[in-house]
């Protein structure tokens, strides 16, 4: 049984109100360190920029609304490129871990694709899908895809072979067992890659906006890297962090609906111990 929050530790990690402080806390403090290392001449505002200026220009352009055909254009790439790369790093995952065969023989494939540097591609997705969305959906997807396939596949082939045989001995065909055993196998491994795919998709959408694009946060970064100011381009990049974080929080709220079975963290040993 959880303890009320006020019989808890002040440093208990479990205490989200002072472990939110602590960040925001954490936070103020870096923006501080940076103004006074800038303001002291320690740091040249030049080539580090002025945090009070880069969030006077953050400011500006949702006052004006400058900002938000760039940013809707951006979240949309990234949020296409990571739906469209999970859904296929799922299906690609699933099916190759339940036919081995046919995995043996993909696998030298597999790996090869892999270990190529996919950035190189964006040039060639320009070429083929011309200079608007989908050249920069086609750059996330093959970020997001491995990520996600390799998690997948490995959930599958973690799953007890003990836990199948009892499975089907309680009269399980193949779709009980992908629906009550695979899935859920899996699932605890899709949502620790989600995570790395939501910052894999901002990646692509961004590196195919400075490729060759008319909008998107990361054209207007590679506009003021071409006129030199710093201010602009690292309110870009904040602005960036910022709905990353977003985006990382709603798949964190989405695993915990669907992983409510999931022992909390420390429970199992709690109860063991009695207390």
């Amino acid at each position: 049984m959880r303890k009320p929050i006020f019989e808890r530790p002040i440093l208990d990690p479990a205490n989200r109100p002072v472990v939110l402080a602590a960040q925001i806390a954490l936070l103020i403090a870096l923006f501080v360190l940076w103004w006074a290392l800038v303001k002291t001449g320690v740091l040249p505002a030049f080539f580090f920029g002025d945090p009070a200026k880069v969030l006077g220009r953050l400011y500006a352009w949702f006052a004006t609304g400058s900002i938000w055909i760039h940013l809707a254009s951006t979240l949309i790439e990234t949020l296409l490129s990571f739906a469209i790369g999970t859904a296929l790093g799922l299906v690609f995952g699933l099916w190759l871990a339940l036919t081995p065969f046919l995995a043996r023989v993909l696998d030298p494939f597999i790996k090869a694709a892999n270990s190529m540097p996919r950035l190189i591609f964006a040039p060639i997705f320009a070429l083929w899908f011309g200079l608007g969305i989908w050249s920069k959906v086609a750059l996330g997807v093959t970020l997001v895809f491995f990520v996600v396939f390799f998690n997948v596949f490995q959930g599958v082939r973690e799953v007890s072979p003990v836990v199948l045989a009892n499975v089907r001995m309680l009269g399980a065909d193949r779709r009980n067992l992908m629906r009550y055993v695979y899935l859920p196998s899996a699932t605890s491994w899709v949502f620790s890659s989600l995570h790395n795919a939501v910052g894999l998709a901002f990646v692509g959408s961004v590196i195919g906006e400075y490729l060759g694009s008319a909008r998107g946060v990361g054209y207007l970064i590679l506009q003021a890297e071409g006129v030199f100011d710093i201010d602009s381009v690292l309110a870009g990049i904040l602005l960036l962090t910022v709905f990353a974080l977003i985006l990382d929080l709603a798949v964190t709220a989405l695993e915990n609906r669907l992983l409510r079975w999931r022992p909390v963290a420390g429970e199992t040993e709690r109860g063991r111990g009695g207390g």
